[in-house]
């Protein structure tokens, strides 16, 4: 098992705060002078990052802070910012976390099923628990209450993450019918997993990681900081 490589610093053009790359979004410049959004940040020459909400990103798009911050990092005022940058941003994140789901499904190390995953969870081997945005309060209960029993964690208030994303689109996403849990079963995979829909969630103001992390380390603790680490994301 190899160690998560370093994750370099960013600086958010809004706000000028610094973060860690893979919990910001990565803007770029296309040669017709468009912005586009390139969340796995992979498009060729100069990029932008920011690290603000979707609200935060249209308040700074409609006052001007954006074009003001993008003109800086690119070096040049003739940009074309398009007026739903902020919707394609959204959308890029959904994609990316989505396409992250099949692929660790493709590869092995995702559950579905409630009695595969309740099993699972109580043998201990279950590292990351999400619930489709649908599922029944009961069903996420009895799963929740399996997972802290299988971590040894009663009592501490662990409980999977309610994903943005109903059955139905978790089902296309996994390639499998009727997906309204997911467990992910490996240390690594959580961690590559919980990168992706952190950075999704906590664009849109939904329920991260972050204050799971507390309660249960391993969720981060387990990422690698790129797509390369694991099933790669293809373009």
């Amino acid at each position: 098992m190899r160690e998560p490589q370093h994750d370099p610093e960013r600086r958010c053009i809004i706000t000028g705060e610094r973060g860690p790359k893979s919990g910001l979004i990565r803007l770029a410049l296309g040669p017709d002078g468009q912005v586009a959004p390139d969340v796995r940040g992979r498009a060729p020459g100069r990029g932008a990052w920011v690290g603000v909400d979707r609200p935060a990103l249209e308040s700074a798009h409609a006052k001007g802070q954006l074009k003001a911050g993008l003109t800086r990092a690119f070096k040049t005022g003739k940009l074309d910012i398009p007026e739903d940058l902020p919707a394609r941003v959204q959308q890029a994140l959904e994609r990316t976390a989505l396409d992250r789901l099949g692929l660790e499904a493709r590869a092995g190390t995702l559950l579905t099923g409630s009695d595969r995953i309740e099993e699972a969870a109580r043998a201990g081997k279950v590292w990351l628990l999400m619930h489709a945005d649908d599922a029944g309060a009961d069903g996420n209960r009895k799963l929740d209450q399996a997972w802290r029993v299988g971590r040894d964690l009663e009592g501490s208030g662990l409980a999977g993450l309610v994903i943005c994303a109903g059955r139905a689109i978790l089902s296309q996403a996994l390639g499998r019918e009727n997906v309204v849990h997911i467990a992910v079963t490996d240390r690594l995979a959580a961690g590559r997993v919980g990168q992706t829909v952190d950075r999704w969630h906590h664009f849109i103001g939904r329920q991260t990681l972050d204050g799971l992390a507390q309660i249960a380390p391993w969720v981060h603790g387990g990422a690698a900081h790129n797509d390369t680490e694991g099933p790669g994301l293809s373009e």
